[in-house]
């Protein structure tokens, strides 16, 4: 299995429990927006540990960037990832990843199950093609929410927020129902795009099926 050492650039804060890494790239190195790689620190003693990490850059750029939601009371490369610096080194291993764009449609995330979708929106507004894609967006509160500016830069009305721990003007409050996805939603004859918690994943998957979305039009990935 091929493994690549890089330098960190700059690593920096976008929310309050998110990280946005940005490291050099190896030569030659290819990637298809939505996919991740298993990312291990060049440290002693975190060598061998290594999470899985999604791309949120272009293919084209002549970096890598990660952007990763850190939770403090874990403890592993997620956690020890808040203590790097500029010149500090990763270690990326296989790329690999289920989810990639395959037509118009709808994309339900939870949380930093977004991350797969940051690369593949990027691409689509630098190839003019945004279309009617529309992304849901589930999140506990407006703090959370990733990217926010620039998904709604990108989407405009077709970006979607929906909040289970705050009530706020302009945001949808409570969880994701079979009805807020027909209404919300791209239609169900279109491509699925899902990615976020397991419990999440399973009840999305079941209002699909609800809905009577064609299984072969779901593309999802869990983490």
């Amino acid at each position: 299995m091929k493994q690549h050492v890089v330098k960190i650039v700059s690593i920096k804060k976008i929310t309050h429990d998110v990280l946005k890494i940005i490291t050099k790239k190896p030569q030659n190195y290819i990637f298809i927006p939505g996919q991740a790689t298993d990312i291990s620190i060049y440290k002693n003693g975190l060598k061998d540990k290594k999470r899985p990490y999604t791309f949120s850059c272009l293919p084209m750029e002549n970096h890598l960037e990660f952007i990763i939601k850190i939770y403090p009371l874990h403890k592993g490369v997620t956690n020890e990832l808040r203590h790097l610096k500029a010149n500090d080194e990763l270690i990326l291993h296989e790329v690999f990843g289920a989810i990639k764009y395959k037509g118009e449609g709808t994309f339900i995330a939870g949380g930093a199950g977004v991350t797969p979708f940051i690369s593949i929106y990027r691409q689509l507004e630098f190839d003019n093609k945004i279309g009617n894609n529309k992304l849901i967006f589930a999140n506990k509160t407006i703090n959370d929410i990733i990217l926010k500016a620039e998904f709604e830069k990108i989407l405009g009305n077709n970006f979607i927020n929906i909040l289970s721990d705050e009530n706020e003007d302009g945001y949808a409050n409570g969880y994701i129902t079979k009805e807020f996805i027909k209404e919300n939603g791209s239609g169900i004859n279109k491509f699925f795009y899902l990615c976020g918690p397991p419990p999440m994943m399973e009840a999305v998957e079941s209002q699909l099926a609800d809905l009577c979305v064609d299984k072969k039009s779901i593309i999802k990935e869990a983490f």
